[in-house]
């Protein structure tokens, strides 16, 4: 896939940051008396594989100015090495805005995870295109791929025209648009026509489609998979049928991909992956991995994928790279991957677990 060059950054997001919070030692949150605060979101999940590896990474978001919340999330992203472009709005009281709260229960063994959004004032739905300069940033800074996501693209009727002017603007001058769906029920409640209208469009515009197989059917209106065989291998010619109808629905798109999971346990899962790119797939058999936190692994693999494209690999490297990125991630109790090097991918990807010294 080529790419443009001459550009300040290889990857730019839009994301709505907020707190995630934790449970020590895998425990369930009513039992929890300790919890592990990190900054979170899945865009900027996406962008840490990018940033860690060594690539220019821009961010673009809304924070609460004077919080020291945002005072947090701006100093763990320039740990993550990327740079913040963010519209600050005033708080407005104590029921004004604020910054989302994910409160995660990881699980364990047969416990299921639980995940509790708090989003109510979440200053990141405020975020239109009119704050931030958008001519610039495509124009003259330049961006060689902006990733969106179907959260964000849903998270109030002015993120989603945001959205919508990024994806255009992106295609005006020649920047590559990478999206993933990420359908959330609970956001799109009310809101079917609008949402399927301008995640329609998007779609239109991106090069890179990334989802599962709710996310084509709920967002896009693509007829799900016929799945004929027992367990994740079984589904895999039921998932292209699927993958080719968003290719003729979508033909701008040369990039189709999707992961596949199956929970044998929460530290236990089977973990695969398919893409197309033009006329050729590319299929991640299903394999066993390992699970400390599963949050993130979906995000681990765009970036990895993502990675694999900026650093213009061959495609079957893509799809390699991003899962073992998702690998990673599962491992972490960040929800995002913190790669030390190329080595340390391509090392889960061989499965390699011996001591390096």
């Amino acid at each position: 896939m080529e790419l443009k060059k001459g550009c300040s950054f290889a990857l730019l997001v839009p994301t709505s940051m907020g707190i995630r919070l934790t449970p020590e030692d895998n425990q369930p949150v009513h039992c929890a008396t300790r919890f592990i605060i990190q900054a979170t979101s899945a865009e900027s999940n996406v962008a840490s594989v990018v940033s860690y590896l060594g690539l220019p990474v821009k961010v673009l978001t809304a924070l609460v100015k004077g919080s020291p919340i945002a005072r947090f999330i701006k100093d763990n992203l320039a740990s993550r090495h990327m740079l913040v472009e963010a519209k600050e709005v005033p708080q407005g009281g104590p029921w004004g805005y604020r910054h989302q709260i994910n409160i995660a229960d990881t699980g364990y063994g047969s416990r299921a995870p639980r995940v509790w959004n708090d989003r109510s004032g979440e200053v990141g739905r405020t975020m239109k295109a009119e704050d931030f300069d958008l001519e610039r940033i495509f124009g003259q800074e330049g961006v060689q791929v902006v990733h969106l996501s179907g959260l964000i693209g849903a998270l109030s009727p002015e993120t989603g025209y945001f959205c919508l002017e990024i994806a255009r603007t992106a295609k005006k001058y020649g920047t590559r648009l990478s999206f993933d769906l990420n359908y959330r029920a609970s956001f799109w409640k009310n809101r079917e026509k609008e949402l399927r209208a301008i995640f329609s469009e998007i779609a239109s515009l991106a090069d890179i489609l990334v989802g599962n197989e709710e996310d084509f059917q709920l967002c896009l209106g693509i007829e799900g998979p016929e799945t004929g065989g027992k367990g994740l291998a079984g589904k895999i010619d039921g998932f292209k049928g699927m993958i080719e109808q968003v290719q003729r629905s979508f033909p701008q798109a040369s990039v189709f991909a999707t992961t596949l999971r199956e929970v044998i346990s929460c530290q236990q899962h089977l973990w695969g992956a398919i893409m197309s790119f033009g006329s050729d797939w590319y299929v991640v058999e299903p394999r066993e991995i390992f699970v400390l936190d599963r949050i993130g692994g979906g995000d681990g693999f765009v970036g990895g994928l993502l990675y694999g494209i900026l650093r213009g690999w061959p495609p079957e490297k893509w799809i390699q790279f991003g899962w073992a990125c998702g690998a990673l991630v599962v491992t972490l109790l960040t929800d995002y991957a913190q790669p030390l090097d190329e080595e340390e991918i391509w090392s889960i990807w061989e499965g390699n677990a011996r001591v390096k010294r």
